[in-house]
């Protein structure tokens, strides 16, 4: 029948709702997932950088700009078709119900993620191609390449760590990490980029984070695709050329400090004092050690994103309670982060937990769940850029995948539960069932076991976190000038401690804490697929208790 005149509309204008109608409810949030290709393409190209030459990574690279032009050009194309023009014409084909093939509207979908991978490609391979082209020149590519003695100077990064004995009786060896910038043999000498790693005598355990050293001794090839470039035997005590800068200086005595309240608390809560506040795990004993492992519960003594989200959310807290202004709140948290940066020393996995904390942080901060995958994708890519290196280490890969899995699944699953078990513990149990589906099939791809209570060790474990480390950071900056306070304040941080201890102890002797699984990536293949379904099952049940929680409200 024909439409009376207020019935009718303008191709494109929508009509509102009717009360009640479905139309009427909230739109949904869609997730933004334009920049996971970019992220994805830009891992692969990491990859593929730091094991082929400087060259044909930048021939890769212009292959890709060439690729770049041609969909830029594509899209623009398809952008002129649909101006107000191409509006005329849609409607005209309303009109006479026609209909016509999507491809136009699929292009200018696509279009934007091709480019935006295209672009995180070039950008990945050529920042790249002119770091592993610096660190290809001078002498000490060559002289690791010939197995030759040589002297290196460069700046220790971290703290030595001593290795157990190679047999019983054997000398102890300890591992230093040095960001070479110097290198002399043959009667030459040269610039460098790139660390080595130093396995010297005992003498070398004390030496500072930051100092400036100077080493001697014979040079064996890194890892092909690996972060070090070379390795050096040496059997003499290191030349401390300088010591460490003021800021480095500052970060090993708050470090110093942190060792000295956990030597005063006894038994695990001393043990993992240090771990849980900085991650400083030498005191930790072996039995311990395994016990967390099998428990899952390692990362609590890991410097990762949870710890730099803790600190930065408590700084948020403080400045937004004595009301200062968005700009000092931002300064202050990003100086809070970059301390907390400094005193657990900037190395790349450390960088790397700091944005990805950042990111998780911002996630739940701005109430925007559904961006935080366009945030995880670029600071992926970004972090790939700065170094290419990340790409192929165990620790960068979990790191993303619990992020992702936080800000993805972390959420629906809470929601899901909020209504049968009230949102503090439906989010207490949906965050670590989301990073532990996630990771456990990377995980298994360094010991063929699965960890059955890691999930309820990590529910238990999880409130004791935040007060064992905000504590123990807390006693460290309070140590310097009030001592007592430093202890009260230490031994709330080491109570905590000692309940997740107790948790990793009790959950590993537990009957089947680890099961045999099938090892390498068929097993990894196996238990992802399990996980996946495991998913599926617990949010079909999320939504069957969904109605019966509506109906008591």
């Amino acid at each position: 029948m024909p439409l009376r005149p207020s019935e009718r509309r303008t191709p494109g204008e929508t009509t509102p709702a009717e009360p009640g109608s479905d139309e009427d409810a909230d739109p949904p949030i869609t997730v933004d997932v334009r920049l996971l290709p970019a992220a994805t393409v830009a891992w692969l190209a990491a990859l593929l950088v730091v094991r082929v030459p400087s060259r044909a990574a930048l021939i890769v690279a212009l292959v890709c700009v060439v690729c770049l032009a041609v969909a830029v050009g594509v899209l623009a194309v398809g952008r002129r078709s649909t101006r107000p023009d191409g509006a005329v014409a849609q409607a005209l084909d309303e009109r006479l119900g026609v209909r016509r093939s999507p491809s136009r509207g699929t292009v200018s979908a696509v279009g934007p993620v091709v480019v935006l991978a295209l672009a995180a490609a070039v950008a990945v391979l050529g920042a790249g191609a002119g770091q592993t082209a610096a660190r290809d020149k001078g002498l000490l590519p060559v002289l690791a390449a010939d197995g030759a003695a040589g002297r290196v100077e460069g700046v220790v990064v971290g703290e030595p760590t001593v290795l157990p004995p190679a047999w019983p009786g054997a000398p102890v060896r300890v591992r230093t990490l040095i960001a070479v910038d110097r290198v002399a043999a043959r009667g030459r000498e040269s610039g460098a980029t790139g660390r080595v790693l130093v396995l010297g005598p005992s003498s070398w355990a004390g030496l500072p984070s930051g100092a400036r050293v100077a080493v001697a001794g014979r040079l064996r090839a890194g890892e092909l695709g690996g972060r070090t470039v070379a390795v050096l035997l040496s059997g003499g005590e290191p030349d401390v050329v300088s010591a460490p800068s003021a800021p480095d200086a500052a970060a090993e005595r708050f470090r110093d400090g942190v060792r000295a309240l956990a030597a005063t608390l006894p038994g695990d809560a001393g043990a993992l004092f240090a771990g849980v506040t900085v991650g400083d795990t030498t005191a930790i004993p072996d039995e311990l050690g395994d016990a967390l492992r099998t428990a899952g519960l390692t990362h609590v003594t890991a410097v990762s994103g949870a710890h730099f989200s803790l600190v930065a959310a408590l700084v948020l807290a403080l400045t937004s309670a004595v009301r200062l202004p968005r700009p000092a709140r931002a300064g202050l948290t990003v100086a809070a982060m970059a301390a907390m940066v400094l005193v657990v020393h900037p190395s790349p996995s450390v960088l790397r937990a700091a944005a990805m904390g950042l990111v998780a942080l911002l996630g739940v901060l701005l109430g925007r769940p559904h961006r935080a995958p366009a945030a995880l994708g670029a600071t992926v890519v970004l972090l790939l850029v700065a170094d290419p290196w990340l790409a192929g280490e165990l620790g960068f890969v979990l790191s993303v995948l619990a992020t992702g899995a936080l800000v993805l699944l972390g959420g629906p699953l809470a929601d899901r539960w909020a209504g049968a078990l009230g949102r503090p513990v439906a989010t207490a149990i949906a965050l670590p069932v989301a990073a532990q589906l996630v990771c456990a099939p990377v995980i298994l791809l360094l010991s063929p076991a699965v960890s059955l209570y890691a999930v309820p060790a990590n529910v238990l474990a999880a409130p004791a976190v935040t007060p064992a480390t905000v504590l123990g950071l807390a006693a460290g900056c309070v140590a310097p000038w009030w001592s007592a306070g430093a202890q009260v304040l230490a031994l709330g941080s080491g109570a905590a401690c000692w309940w997740i201890g107790a948790v990793g102890r009790v959950a590993a002797a537990a009957p089947g804490a680890q099961v045999a699984w099938l090892p390498g990536w068929i097993g990894a293949t196996v238990l992802a697929t399990a996980g996946l379904c495991a998913l599926r099952l617990l949010v079909v049940v999320g939504r069957a208790r969904e109605p019966q929680s509506a109906g008591r409200q």
